[in-house]
């Protein structure tokens, strides 16, 4: 009785020490409020995340147990368990918030890298049902920021909303001189928090990783702990948007006028404040309202495609985040040869941008151009050299153009194209399950800046399959000739004799014979599709 008592008192003294100690840290921080949530809300995530991982882990330890590997019972038995750790993990990301928002967006982009179960239900629900914040939280931001409530700030203020995502959310603003304007406003404590969020994040992927080592996403953990900084800064998305817009300019002149990004307000902009130009247009993947702006949806494909493709391989400055939200069509101003309005695309969130050096730039282009013309010995060589090995280059060119490798190689025109079939999604997602650990281990290898290329394809593909339902052979044209300019570009800056400038002379005569004659094929299946309707 005597040691209960005395083990209940320690625990009273030990309970006092630390509450005392804990308020007191609180009290003396720079914002007792703030601190105080934050020593709240922590420990009750870490608490949903360490939960939300041992019953996932359990779910999949016993639920597949005893099961024979092959047999259907256990296909559909995993198919059950992939969807309901899906949606375990989606209302965890909804809980949390903030970075594990972010999170699911990835999950929900990495078609055929992860179940699609997964995918499905991220993708459903991240980008369209993101948290918003209250008015008040955003009087916070602006208070702390520029000193003054948003209605000081602004002649006019919609407290209301037009979009959230997972970082921010935009309101639109009308300035004092009478402008439109769009208004990102970070989230409250997203900076605070993100430390936090990110080494609990990591817990649950490391945790997973060691009961399942096949499962290793760590990568997405290192890419995420290197560019969340750079996101929550607004000041240096408003930077990149200026920067991409100027590299259109400067090396990308024939479409520099199709290419838009929204005029950011310097003088109303803070690293968790955005104020830029208000953007009037259709989204992406609205193919009704893109058409009733006169714009064909085949066009707004070739325009996207040309867009990334500039920017992956002459740019070597890429916008990483192009899913369909991000992206708005609006008309140009100018028309095609059928009087058709020509597209304009605007592009949105300038976060996420990922640079590439002269190696990885050139590499990446040539591999793409021996994709396209299905040279297999310069595919094995430029995989290498990114970092696939001479063992996954095969793997790599099938996540590359979602392909299996009969297909890549084969010389016909259409060889990439994907028609968006039952039957093309159930091969993927096939060899996906098949090559599950030989995935993870490419995905080791890669460099981070690849995996975002990685994610920046599986967006635009999604993006594509919405404006043309399926991939586009004109895109994978576009993509080809880009890749070869680039490449060609590259050779000859580097050219150092007469030889060596005659042979770069020749093999750029044979590349632009290569894509006229994939041009004319082109147009004889458009013919022969046309006239069998």
């Amino acid at each position: 009785m005597a040691a209960r008592s005395l083990r209940t008192k320690l625990l009273l003294v030990a309970s006092a020490v630390c509450g005392g100690s804990g308020a007191a840290f609180i009290a003396s921080s720079e914002d007792p409020s703030k601190t105080l949530k934050l020593c709240t809300n922590i420990p009750v995530r870490l608490f949903r995340n360490t939960v939300t991982a041992a019953s996932i882990a359990f779910d999949y330890e016993y639920s597949l147990l005893g099961l024979a590997e092959g047999s259907s019972e256990k296909a559909q038995v995993k198919h059950e368990v992939h969807l309901r750790s899906a949606q375990k993990l989606q209302e965890l990301c909804f809980k949390n918030g903030g970075i594990y928002i972010k999170l699911g967006q990835h999950i929900g982009q990495l078609d055929y890298l992860v179940p699609e179960e997964y995918v499905h239900t991220m993708r459903e629900s991240m980008l369209n049902k993101c948290p918003v914040s209250s008015y008040e939280q955003v009087c916070e931001v602006f208070k702390k920021e520029v000193g003054e409530t948003p209605d000081k700030v602004f002649a006019e203020f919609d407290p209301v909303p037009i979009a959230s995502a997972s970082l921010a959310q935009v309101h639109v603003a009308r300035t004092h001189s009478g402008e439109k304007v769009a208004v990102k406003v970070q989230h409250a404590h997203m900076t605070d928090t993100a430390a936090a969020d990110t080494a609990a994040v990591g817990v649950i992927v490391n945790t997973l990783h060691r009961i399942f080592p096949s499962f290793d996403y760590r990568w997405l953990l290192d890419e995420m702990s290197e560019s969340l900084p750079k996101e929550l800064d607004f000041l240096v998305e408003a930077k990149n948007s200026e920067k991409c817009l100027d590299n259109f300019r400067k090396m990308s002149p024939h479409i520099a006028e199709y290419v838009y990004a929204p005029t950011v307000y310097w003088n109303l902009s803070s690293s968790k404040l955005l104020t830029m130009e208000f953007m009037d247009g259709a989204q992406v993947n609205d193919v009704a309202n893109i058409k009733k702006l006169g714009i064909q949806p085949y066009e707004v494909s070739k325009l996207v495609s040309q867009t990334f493709a500039e920017m992956m391989f002459k740019h070597g400055f890429v916008h990483c985040d192009p899913h369909a939200a991000n992206l708005i069509v609006r008309p140009s101003g100018k028309r095609n040869i059928y009087g058709k309005q020509k597209p304009q695309l605007v592009l949105l969130d300038h976060g996420l941008y990922k640079e590439l050096d002269f190696n990885t730039r050139f590499n990446y282009a040539s591999l793409w151009k021996a994709l396209v013309f299905s040279d297999a010995n310069a595919i094995k060589q430029h995989s290498a050299k990114l970092g696939a090995g001479d063992d996954l280059y095969v793997l790599f060119a099938g996540i590359l153009t979602m392909r299996p490798w009969k297909q890549v190689v084969n010389t016909s025109v259409d060889h990439l194209v994907i028609k968006g079939t039952k039957e093309d999604r159930s091969e993927l997602q096939m060899y996906a399950s098949q090559y599950f650990p030989q995935i993870s281990e490419l995905l080791r290898r890669l460099p981070r800046v690849i995996l975002l290329m990685l994610k920046t394809n599986d967006c635009l593909r999604s993006v594509n399959n919405e404006l043309v339902k399926g991939s586009s052979l004109e895109s994978f044209l576009i993509v080809g000739k880009v890749s070869a300019e680039a490449v060609m570009e590259a050779k000859w800056s580097q050219k150092k004799s007469l030889v060596q400038w005659l042979k770069v002379w020749l093999e750029g005569f044979s590349v632009e014979a290569r894509l006229w004659v994939m041009q004319f094929a082109l147009w004889v299946l458009q013919v022969r599709k046309a006239l069998t309707l």
